[in-house]
């Protein structure tokens, strides 16, 4: 018999194999020994402490995801950046060939970080960066407080700190 080896293929299906069989098992093995005690309280929505008010069906303003979008941007562009660090860094490389990688790996990072820009400066000048603010609407409320009180205790409150 010749001594048979299993493919680059074969191992990784066993390992596959092996990681859903660990997985089922755990979650079998949990299922089996936890309790299993539901109550009107467990049951409920957590909403960070809060009770949940309304339907989590609610539409929100779009500019969130805009704004989500292009903080991935920057952040991606770092990622994009550190080797080019790398490559300017090291200094072996650089005096490897004259200078060329130094002054390629620069004139590369700067027409990134223009591209960027421009990207940025589209956003603005479409306005995707600006957020509508909300128009302040004066009360028409009569208080049967006097303002001259309100100035009193704001007088005492500030004399009583300082």
């Amino acid at each position: 018999m010749e001594n048979e080896q299993i493919s680059a293929f074969g191992g990784v299906l066993i390992f596959l194999i092996g990681g859903f069989v660990f997985v089922l098992g755990g979650l079998i093995s949990s299922k089996l020994v936890r309790p299993n005690r539901p109550n009107p309280e467990k049951l409920e929505s957590y909403e960070s402490g809060e009770q949940p008010v309304g339907s989590g069906w609610n539409r929100f303003n779009i500019r969130f995801y805009v704004i989500a979008l292009l903080f991935l941007l920057f952040e991606v562009e770092i990622v994009f950046l550190f080797p080019w660090a790398t490559v300017f860094g090291n200094k072996e490389l650089i005096e490897q060939t004259d200078g060329l990688w130094g002054w390629f790996s620069i004139i590369e990072m700067f027409v990134f970080i223009l591209i960027l820009a421009l990207g940025l400066a589209y956003a603005w000048v479409k306005g995707y960066l600006e957020w509508p603010k909300s128009k302040m609407v004066q009360s028409d409320f009569k208080s049967p407080v006097p303002g001259s009180l309100y100035d009193k205790i704001n007088q005492k409150y500030k004399s009583g700190k300082s």
